[in-house]
């Protein structure tokens, strides 16, 4: 008496399956090269001319970057401060490359 499988020969042929797993391969690998980031920082460097709370957005020289919700906004001597404490002040805002949005505002040392 023959077994039966609940495959079919053809369906069992190995090069069917080596192109099924390299399609099922190719496909995850660029899922997840879609969510990596590249970490590229661009510093932006001048004068506080303002800064707009309701839009989380300051403006440096007469560039206006709008600040990540986890922005972190240190004064010279390091400590956190409000954004609006450094208006009038020398700063450096670390931007993403892609997403324009300032990460950090460091107050430059006065030298």
């Amino acid at each position: 008496m023959e077994t039966e499988f609940p495959f079919s020969k053809s369906q069992l042929d190995p090069t069917k399956i080596m192109k099924k797993f390299l399609t099922i391969a190719v496909t995850l690998t660029m899922a997840v090269a879609s969510y990596a980031g590249c970490g590229i920082k661009i510093p932006v460097t001048g004068e506080v001319k303002s800064y707009d709370a309701e839009k989380k957005q300051i403006t440096v020289g007469t560039e206006a970057i709008t600040l990540a919700a986890t922005a972190k906004i240190t004064n010279a001597e390091g400590k956190e401060v409000k954004a609006a404490d450094l208006v009038g002040k020398q700063v450096t805002v670390s931007t993403d490359k892609h997403n324009k949005k300032g990460e950090s505002v460091t107050e430059n040392k006065k030298s």
